[in-house]
C-alpha cells in the first residue's frame, strides 16, 4: 500500500511539473536574419508607343570544336527561346505646337520609322552536350543567352512586324487628325528630319 501511494505521488508530481512547464516555459524564438538590398540607379521618363507585339518560339543552335569535329573536342547546345517583341515609336523627342490664332496643331519630331522597343525573352537548354576537352563555362552560358536574344531580334526584323507597326502607327495618327478636325482645328505632322507627313496619303498607300 505504501509503495502504491509513493507511485501515485511520483506520477502526480511529474504530471504537475509537465503542466507547469508547458504553461510558463516558452522556448526562445528562432533567430532569423533577413536582408534586402534595393539599388535604384536611374529614373527616366519614358514616352514610347507600342503599336504591335510579336510572339516568337524558336530553337537556337550553337556548336564549336577544337580543330577536329570529334565528340571529345566538341560542345554544342540547342536553346528553346520564347520571346515577346514590342515594336513601335520612341516619342521622347516629340513636340506639340498649338497655334490658337490659326487653330492649328503641329506635332513634330515623329520618328520616320518604327523600331524594336523591347525584347522580353526566356530560354531553356533543350539539348546540351560537351566534350571531355571542351566544356561550357559561365561566360559561355551568358554569351549563349545574349546570342539567343540577338537571334530573336534578327528574326523580328525579317518578319512583317516593322511594316505592321508602321501601318498601325499611321492609323493612330489618322485618328488624331480626325479628332482634331472634328473639333474645328487643323492637324499637321512632321517627322524627326523636318519633313511634312501626309497621313491621308500614307494611309491610302
Amino acid at each position: 500500500m505504501k509503495n502504491l501511494l509513493i507511485f501515485v505521488f511520483v506520477v502526480g508530481a511529474l504530471a504537475l511539473g509537465f503542466l507547469l512547464a508547458r504553461t510558463y516555459y516558452k522556448p526562445a524564438p528562432i533567430q532569423q536574419e533577413k536582408e534586402a538590398s534595393i539599388l535604384l540607379e536611374k529614373i527616366e521618363t519614358v514616352a514610347k508607343l507600342v503599336t504591335v507585339e510579336g510572339h516568337f518560339s524558336e530553337l537556337y543552335s550553337y556548336k564549336d570544336y577544337w580543330q577536329y569535329d570529334w565528340p571529345i573536342f566538341r560542345k554544342k547546345a540547342i536553346l528553346r527561346v520564347q520571346a515577346r517583341v514590342s515594336v513601335g515609336y520612341d516619342l521622347s523627342n516629340m513636340e506639340i505646337d498649338v497655334n490658337q490664332t490659326d487653330r492649328l496643331i503641329t506635332i513634330k519630331n515623329i520618328p520616320a520609322q518604327p523600331e524594336i522597343l523591347s525584347i522580353d525573352h526566356t530560354a531553356d537548354y533543350y539539348d546540351l552536350k560537351q566534350g571531355t576537352f571542351n566544356s561550357f563555362t559561365q561566360e559561355d552560358y551568358n554569351t549563349l543567352l545574349e546570342d539567343a536574344r540577338k537571334f530573336i531580334e534578327d528574326k523580328a526584323k525579317e518578319s512583317d512586324l516593322i511594316a505592321s507597326a508602321e501601318a498601325q502607327g499611321i492609323e493612330i495618327l489618322d485618328l488624331i487628325r480626325f479628332l482634331v478636325e472634328n473639333a474645328g482645328w487643323t492637324a499637321q505632322f512632321e517627322t524627326s528630319d523636318g519633313q511634312a507627313m501626309d497621313v491621308k496619303a500614307r494611309l491610302q498607300d
